[in-house]
């Protein structure tokens, strides 16, 4: 075959590679895209809003002020430049290689190398042994091409169908689903002769999660919940991954519904209608247990006790600080949809609000300082009304797989003050990738009932069984100081949760 022809042949792939990121002359007539996001399909419009643009003729590569030798794809540019003259470059000599290639520049300079290929073929003519080999080498692989064109049908027909069968262009449906099976080791006594947590229990919660996107960072999420139980672990705020009561189940409630969008590079606001309080607000509760933890205990529950704990409306926004700090801040008027109009959510029934301080870099090292304030005192020791000021701090050292972790919070109200604390350690990846092996323990708040704080410990193993199933068995031993004949118990735990 003529070294001529295999010059015109070999043209074709090099041009349509990476050189195209700017095309041949024939670019000068269509506009550069601008992706222009529409609410209605945020996948897919696009809007063509640019003048065009006069390329310029360049006679070699080194015209071009951005392209450099050491560039990956130096010589295919020289190549096209000074041999087949089919790539040109903007007015101010860039070449703009970085820059994405729309299908129009793909189509306008693969045009440009095949006029190049169909000037070098009439001046040379075609060999009829070059031919030949060309037919040859069709026929050697007709079954390969047949393959691939049947590959590339099926896979059109099937992109056709998920876009005509698809849920919405604009939401996504999560769900997850957690059941619990607890089985108590022995009886807790409480004051009074009451006996609780004598019997096996089984407690579960499903949730759907619809959120959708209008500008591709925004987000609204309407959630969907049913649970039912029977409240087990009661005395230590019970299940983490529950939201029953004793012997009810649960009819199924929106239990979220807020958005949250950007404003500028550093700053995004939530507004919510329900569901979001106190640990809602903030980027990260820092102890790697929240989460992972069979028991509430793990959450650090300072958010709860010393934040109104029931679904208002609310407005949080979070405000990051370099690459390392985030200040959170959020508040939550509880009960608003029953507040007397007249006097409006500002002064609801149990508001609430916190700012957290958090210093979360890619090191082992992260730490928060958190405040809440509450309207609910008489959830705490004595049941006393007024309101609750909590200064807490988390901290988290993690030594790669290994972590060592904990919070102490300190809360005043009127008539007396609490301090609670948990520490805990644990390894990620134990065994199994993915897996959290963890043990922590602590004084959790002392609520109204108790005699003192009450103690929890747990240990726990979270293992992925696949991308939708973990399992999480669990031990938890457990001092309620509610100052009856027996406070103390153990108990075995196993929690299944479904993601999809």
């Amino acid at each position: 075959m003529s070294k001529l022809l295999w010059k015109a042949l070999l043209a074709v792939p090099a041009a349509a590679g990476a050189a195209f990121a700017v095309s041949s002359a024939a670019i000068a007539a269509e506009p550069a895209p601008e992706l222009v996001v529409n609410s209605v399909d945020a996948l897919e419009q696009v809007s063509l809003t640019e003048e065009p643009v006069q390329l310029a003729q360049i006679t070699s590569v080194s015209e071009l002020t951005d392209v450099l030798p050491s560039d990956w794809a130096f010589q295919a540019l020289q190549s096209l430049v000074e041999n087949y003259g089919c790539i040109q470059g903007y007015p101010d000599r860039t070449f703009r290689g970085q820059r994405s290639m729309t299908r129009f520049e793909f189509a306008a300079g693969l045009n440009a190398c095949l006029d190049v290929i169909a000037v070098l073929i009439s001046q040379s003519g075609i060999n009829p042994d070059d031919l030949a080999a060309i037919r040859r080498l069709q026929e050697e692989f007709q079954a390969e091409l047949a393959t691939l064109r049947g590959r590339v049908d099926a896979l059109e027909a099937e992109t056709a169908t998920l876009r005509a069968q698809q849920f919405s262009t604009t939401t996504k449906l999560r769900g997850q689903a957690d059941m619990h099976l607890v089985v108590p080791f022995d009886t807790l006594d409480t004051a009074g002769g009451t006996l609780q947590e004598n019997s096996t229990t089984v407690e579960a919660r499903a949730r759907l999660n619809f959120d959708s996107s209008f500008t591709g960072e925004d987000r609204l999420r309407i959630r969907l919940q049913s649970a039912s139980g029977a409240n087990a672990l009661s005395p230590f705020g019970g299940l983490a991954n529950s939201s029953g009561t004793t012997n009810t189940i649960y009819d199924v409630v929106v239990d979220d519904f807020y958005y949250s969008f950007p404003v500028g590079n550093n700053i995004d606001i939530t507004l919510s209608a329900r569901g979001l309080v106190a640990d809602d607000w903030v980027t990260s509760t820092i102890v790697p247990f929240d989460g992972p933890s069979v028991a509430d205990a793990g959450g650090p529950q300072f958010y709860d006790a010393g934040g109104s704990t029931s679904n208002g409306a609310g407005v949080g926004v979070s405000f990051s600080l370099g690459e390392s700090f985030v200040i959170d801040a959020g508040y939550t008027a509880a009960n608003s949809g029953a507040t007397d109009p007249t006097v409006g959510i500002f002064a609801a029934d149990g508001q609430s609000y916190i700012a957290q301080l958090s210093f979360i870099p890619d090191g082992f090292f992260n730490a928060a300082f958190a405040y809440l304030h509450s309207d609910n005192a008489d959830n705490f020791e004595g049941g006393v009304t007024g309101a609750t000021n909590t200064y807490a701090g988390l901290v988290n050292f993690d030594f790669g797989n290994f972590f060592v972790a904990g919070h102490g919070a300190y809360t005043d109200f009127n008539g007396g003050n609490d301090f609670s604390w948990t520490a805990g350690v644990g390894v990620n990846d134990f065994l199994l990738e993915g897996s959290q092996l963890g043990v922590y323990g602590g004084e959790l708040p002392q609520l109204a009932g108790y005699t003192s704080n009450p103690w929890l410990i747990e240990g726990y193993y979270e293992i992925p069984f696949s991308k939708f199933l973990t399992v999480t068995p669990a031990i938890i031993y457990g001092d309620a100081n509610f100052g009856g004949p027996d406070d103390t118990a153990w108990w075995g735990a196993l929690r299944a949760t479904f993601r999809f």
